[in-house]
């Protein structure tokens, strides 16, 4: 199921975006977004990702020997 959300921009970023869905071949300025969204989620994995490998290395992580003992 989608949801419909409406943003507002100034002309300047509108223009922008309109070019870049033109340049590079996305369907729709949705489209557009929905990328702009995933890159985003992946930014944000990688950097929890980076913050557990420093907990790790501290010494305050747990080893785990089944997926059980995440319970």
């Amino acid at each position: 199921m989608r949801e419909i959300i409406t943003i507002s921009l100034p002309k300047s970023l509108s223009l922008d975006i309109s070019r870049a869905v033109k340049e590079n071949s996305y369907a729709s300025k949705s489209e557009f977004f929905r990328e702009l969204v995933r890159e985003w989620k992946d930014r944000q994995l990688i950097k929890n990702l980076k913050y557990s490998q420093l907990e790790i290395a501290k010494g305050k992580g747990k080893k785990l020997k089944s997926l059980k003992d995440l319970r």
